[in-house]
């Protein structure tokens, strides 16, 4: 068992993680920017560390800094949350070289799944479906490329293999545009991402974004806690998640599931991890893994019963899997509504001092936030201030109850995107369930 533990991030996934710890009885650390003394996890954390200026560079991106602050509070270990350095393979090396425990996979698994080349690589040898394409990086030969290009059918998409959050991708309708749009796709990449490696994929024109949550304990036993649909989506960034994903016939689901599981399970997968994946007519296919806590995770606690980051920190503590997959039951519906710092209308953020706040109650009704009255939202970091979540019986009864939260919910003295929830979650199309990730794109465009 962990003794204590650092918690390397901020806001509300800082708080999640905290509660966790309190609830294994492990002390915490909060590592702080000087625009963040006053957060929740802070004033509630057994210790903090002021870890450097407002700039994420220089207070959480700065892993000096933070394996500094372990020493000196004697951590065991660093939990990175999501964002900053969770993914950051350099991180976790550091941090298990410095004589800490990283809570999340080995600095291999996740340098390997954070490039998406090779984790096509790897979920390919593991007998997960992948979109067809180049299986590779695009090379010099060009007409290998337009060869590539003209079996799968256009169009295309050319992706970064070091991208992530819509970054660094391009769609292609015809030959004619091919060559050239990898060069720029090319030069971009090289500028966000330090890597110039790009591939090609088929490009589905109208799938969901269905992904998998699994649990691994690095010794070769691994269970899923069944999938969430996240196809809400503006701009590549996820609105609102539900799980289960609706209207997926079960055999294809189990098949997906059961996959994914065997994958992980040969790769010898630690921690908690997400497949992600694009669904059209009934077919999955892989797009990447997110070696670490999703934003979405409670959707998944509240269908399942599982806290997910409990687990983490079990395993990381040198846990066995204490979860088998027949014990693991999907019971009702649940949504996630991301609540953002953000005007409704034109999605800038709004930060500022919250005047009052007043989170919803009832059965089954969720939230995780940081706020509270008189705290100021500072302008430095994503505009992600609280995550709704409501479970029910059905996927009716689950709707229901989030309109009738998202109409309690009171955000008073900044701008907050809670209207556009409310919209959503009456919206014809999104409350028949199955809508694909171009569907609140082309509903604001409507709007517009």
């Amino acid at each position: 068992m962990l003794e204590k533990v650092l918690i390397a991030n901020r806001g509300e996934i800082a708080l999640r993680v905290l509660r966790s710890c309190k609830q294994l009885g492990i002390k915490t650390v909060a590592v702080h920017s000087t625009a963040d003394k006053d957060l929740m996890h802070v004033r509630l954390a057994d210790e903090s560390v002021c870890i450097g200026p407002p700039s994420s560079g220089e207070s959480y991106l700065n892993a000096p800094a933070i394996i500094s602050a372990m020493e000196v509070t004697d951590a065991d270990a660093v939990h990175p949350g999501y964002g900053f350095l969770s993914e950051n393979a350099d991180f976790a090396e550091q941090v298990e070289k410095s004589g800490f425990i990283f809570v999340g996979p080995t600095a291999e698994t996740i340098r390997q799944m954070g490039d998406k080349v090779s984790a096509i690589d790897v979920m390919l040898a593991g007998g997960v479906p992948t979109v067809p394409g180049s299986n590779g990086p695009i090379d010099s030969d060009d007409q290998k490329t337009l060869a590539i290009a003209k079996d799968i059918g256009y169009p295309v998409i050319i992706k970064a293999a070091a991208g992530g959050g819509g970054r660094g991708m391009r769609v292609v309708e015809s030959e004619a545009s091919l060559l050239k749009a990898i060069a720029v796709t090319q030069t971009e990449a090289k500028s966000f991402f330090g890597s110039s490696i790009v591939y090609l994929e088929k490009f589905l024109e109208n799938p969901r974004h269905v992904e998998i949550q699994i649990i691994g304990d690095g010794k070769g036993n691994a269970v899923h806690l069944g999938d969430r649909d996240c196809s809400l989506q503006r701009r590549h960034q996820k609105v609102l998640e539900e799980a289960p994903a609706p209207n997926i016939p079960v055999e294809v689901r189990n098949s997906i599931l059961q996959t994914c599981v065997t994958a992980c399970k040969k790769m010898k997968y630690r921690g908690a991890g997400t497949l992600e994946f694009l669904y059209q007519d009934e077919r999955f296919y892989f797009i990447e893994m997110n070696t670490r806590v999703q934003v979405e995770h409670p959707v998944t606690e509240m269908v399942t019963g599982v806290d997910i980051v409990k687990e983490q920190l079990l395993i990381a503590g040198g846990d066995m899997l204490r979860l088998k997959q027949e014990d693991i039951a999907i019971t009702g519906h649940a949504f996630e509504c991301r609540i953002n710092a953000e005007d409704p209308k034109n999605f800038l953020p709004s930060p500022g001092l919250v005047k009052r706040f007043h989170a919803p109650g009832g059965l089954d009704v969720r939230v995780d936030s940081h706020l509270y009255s008189g705290y100021n939202v500072p302008p430095f970091y994503d505009s992600l201030i609280g995550k709704l979540i409501c479970r029910g019986n059905t996927r009716e009864e689950a709707l229901k109850r989030t309109q009738i939260a998202l109409d309690e919910t009171l955000v008073d003295g900044i701008q907050t995107n809670i209207p556009l929830h409310r919209e959503l979650v009456r919206d014809i199309g999104f409350t028949e369930g199955g809508v694909n990730i171009h569907y609140l794109e082309k509903k604001l465009e409507a709007k517009d």
